[in-house]
């Protein structure tokens, strides 16, 4: 059997403009410890990561621990995203329509291909193994979708506000025999909004 521990990054700086570059908030480099003290007792043979620093600081130090190479995978980065693309009105059309995104950004489909398409090459390269991928909110969610078609809008804003997050996900092969939601830290977004089932989701920052 493959493990793979899904490691959402911690909080991040909001007011960062560059995405790729955006680190880790003082408070969330501290909450990433947590991410270590749940990984130090397992057995962990590979560290996958999107290029995206926040992701990659977060599971650093776990890294270190087990003296393995962060390898960073461009198609593991969080969705592309236009103007005015996270808000409520947004997060729903786009869970609606797996297609459709507005300009300049992915739609979810994009954004699961090229995930998935990372994820089955780490499977077909690590049997047997356990894996930690370090990962985003809307990248994680589409995967989860992928396995799970009920797993939609709701459930992506269940846990936006959960930075870090861990999720583990056993494999056979390649088909998804397990899943396990292991700990998080929830912090709120700037800008946070209560929708009607009072939810809440960041409506000027990163998908997450």
């Amino acid at each position: 059997m493959t493990r793979v521990y899904f490691v959402r990054h911690a909080q991040p700086e909001h007011n960062w403009k560059e995405d790729r570059t955006r680190p880790l908030t003082d408070e969330g480099k501290k909450d990433s410890e947590i991410v270590l003290e749940f990984l130090k007792d397992k057995k962990i043979d590979a560290f996958y990561c999107s290029p995206y620093k926040r992701s990659m600081d977060n599971i650093a130090e776990a890294a270190v621990f087990f003296s393995k190479e962060i390898i960073t995978d461009e198609r593991l980065r969080e969705r592309e995203k236009g103007p005015d693309g996270n808000n409520y009105g947004m997060f729903q059309k786009r869970w609606a329509d797996h297609d459709y995104h507005e300009e300049g950004g992915e739609s979810i489909a994009m954004v699961q291909r090229r995930n998935m398409e990372a994820l089955n090459e780490i499977l077909s390269d690590n049997m047997d193994k356990d894996i930690v991928i370090g990962t985003h909110g809307t990248a994680l969610s589409t995967i989860l979708n992928f396995y799970d078609s009920n797993f939609g809008c709701e459930d992506f804003l269940r846990i936006i506000d959960w930075m870090p997050y861990i999720i583990e996900l056993d494999f056979e092969g390649d088909k998804l025999v397990g899943k396990q939601e292991h700990c998080h830290m929830e912090k709120e977004f700037k800008g946070k909004y209560n929708h009607p089932s009072r939810l809440k989701y960041s409506e000027k920052n990163g998908d997450t």
